[in-house]
């Protein structure tokens, strides 16, 4: 278990989540990033209703204001950034119901996650045995 020490204490504890991640560059999804991202996985968690879906796709805007998303999340979610999405809050979990209406599918998002192309990311696979 992680030790906080004295200076650390004296960051804000969303503030120090986001700079200290146990595993360096990759966003830890705990109750701080919970709490951050209430807004964007409710709105998520929505989506498993198909009249919302067709809702959020007939007017993105006034479906993302009815959830509140603070600005970080209406960006990551105006620009399709799933990784800006995880690092605002987002659960993966409820975060694949919106890359699902965007048309992306796992290795959209595995590309995203890697920084490389989906055909680079695709061939990775493909090179690791794995797809």
């Amino acid at each position: 278990m992680n030790q906080t020490t004295a200076a650390e204490a004296e960051i804000p504890p969303l503030e120090r989540h986001e700079t200290h991640s146990p595993v360096p560059g990759t966003p830890f999804f705990d109750g701080v990033a919970a709490a951050k991202g209430y807004q964007l996985n409710a709105m998520c968690f929505s989506f498993n209703d198909a009249r919302n879906r067709v809702a959020f796709r007939q007017d993105e805007d006034a479906y993302c204001a009815q959830f509140h998303l603070t600005p970080q999340q209406r960006e990551a979610v105006r620009s399709r950034n799933v990784l800006a999405m995880i690092e605002a809050g987002g659960n993966i979990y409820y975060l694949a119901k919106l890359a699902g209406i965007f048309g992306l599918n796992v290795q959209d998002i595995g590309a995203q996650q890697t920084g490389m192309s989906v055909e680079a990311f695709r061939q990775h696979l493909i090179d690791q045995g794995k797809a």
